[in-house]
């Protein structure tokens, strides 16, 4: 434009400079009028060739200033618009947010196609695409439409549009996966304090019945053997004291078992497949059962998992024990999928009550596993618990 003002000027000067050059002729060849009449003429040809010069560039001062008030108030019209997408939180919301914003922004009608879709524009109408991608991958296609052709500004402007609605489209999922998660976490870490305060109520419990009581009656017993031996019946004396070094060991045997129970030494020391095959030796020549052990797979669980999976191994053995008892028990621990798969099937007296394995279902939970409960061996029942493979890997 510039190159094509400068021409124009040259030629709208180009007069003056010939009725000048007439009026040197006229000098040099001493005709005075003609000289005159040179220098008169050039006066007014740049007089003219001034005036006209003055009112173009006026002109074309106007234009350009139209043309960026023009493009500042688009710009502001998109920067409302990516304004108002930003204020909406869900992702369907999003996209069909930026589509009413496109059709007022660029007077088109505008579309939301799925990722990959091609559509063909009608033969009297103009259609650009817009993809809407997220790291790389497509999530939606913008599709304007209009009688008349998209230029340069428009494609750039709506190309902005485009991927400012992408990024808040993925914003607003991440958000809600996030509101999820946490959500979840919520809910777990509540369920992770019931059962603190269930464990507690229950080791409560067996204390105050069992070892408590224990101790009390030994202490009886001990008073009555002292009034014995202070009375001389030494026989009496005697066989109180055999029977409460009885009952002592029957105390401390329980709270052995108790501290087994809530954590094996060899599960510290050793591991979860030691753990269990001690579990497994002690369970079965107490209670004349089979148990069979399939391990390998435990090999990635975490310690928090083995930990987990062995208190629930444990539960499920009981509750075998408690409703039958049955006279095999299998022990299976392998990997589908990437997830960790235990199940502990007997073939005892089939349970159908729910209740009996919320606490197993509980234990499970607060692993971020999944509880099945089926028919077992010969009508038993068989106990199956999901960890998902993030849950179980071995911790580094």
């Amino acid at each position: 434009m510039r190159l094509r003002f400068a021409t124009q000027s040259s030629t709208r000067f180009a007069p003056a400079a010939v009725c000048a050059a007439v009026g040197v002729v006229g000098l040099v060849s001493g005709r005075n009028w003609l000289a005159w009449a040179g220098f008169a003429g050039a006066v007014a040809a740049a007089g003219a060739a001034a005036f006209w010069l003055f009112f173009a560039e006026r002109r074309r001062h106007r234009v350009k200033e139209g043309e960026l008030v023009a493009q500042a108030n688009f710009l502001d019209s998109l920067v409302e618009s990516m304004g108002t997408i930003a204020q909406t939180r869900e992702a369907a919301e999003i996209l069909e947010q930026t589509r009413r914003e496109a059709e007022r922004i660029f007077r088109a009608r505008a579309q939301i196609l799925p990722a990959g879709a091609k559509p063909q524009a009608a033969p009297a109408e103009r259609s650009v695409l817009f993809p809407l991608r997220v790291r790389g991958e497509e999530i939606a296609t913008l599709r304007l439409t209009r009688n008349r052709p998209f230029d340069r500004g428009d494609v750039v402007r709506a190309t902005v549009l485009a991927d400012f609605a992408a990024r808040a489209t993925e914003n607003a999922r991440l958000l809600a996966e996030a509101k999820v998660r946490e959500a979840e976490r919520a809910r777990l870490s509540e369920q992770l304090i019931t059962a603190e305060q269930d464990e507690r109520r229950r080791l409560a419990l067996f204390l105050h019945d069992g070892p408590v009581q224990s101790m009390s009656g030994i202490g009886l017993m001990l008073d009555a053997a002292i009034g014995s031996i202070e009375s001389q019946r030494l026989d009496d004396a005697r066989r109180v004291l055999a029977s409460a070094l009885e009952r002592h060991r029957e105390t401390i045997r329980s709270l052995r078992d108790l501290s087994f129970n809530i954590e094996p030494v060899v599960l510290r020391d050793q591991g979860f497949g030691p753990a269990v095959r001690a579990f497994a030796d002690q369970v079965g020549l107490s209670n004349q059962i089979q148990i069979d052990l399939d391990l390998d797979a435990a090999d990635r669980l975490a310690e928090k998992a083995q930990v987990g999976l062995y208190q629930i191994i444990r539960e499920a053995v009981s509750q075998a024990i408690r409703r039958g008892p049955p006279t095999r028990i299998a022990i299976r621990v392998e990997e589908l999928d990437g997830e960790i798969a235990t199940e502990i099937s007997d073939d005892g007296t089939g349970e159908r009550r729910r209740r009996s394995f919320e606490a197993i279902e509980e234990r499970a939970r607060t692993l971020n596993g999944h509880m099945t409960v089926g028919a077992g061996a010969n009508g038993g029942t068989a106990v199956r618990v999901v960890l998902p493979g993030y849950a179980a890997e071995s911790e580094t």
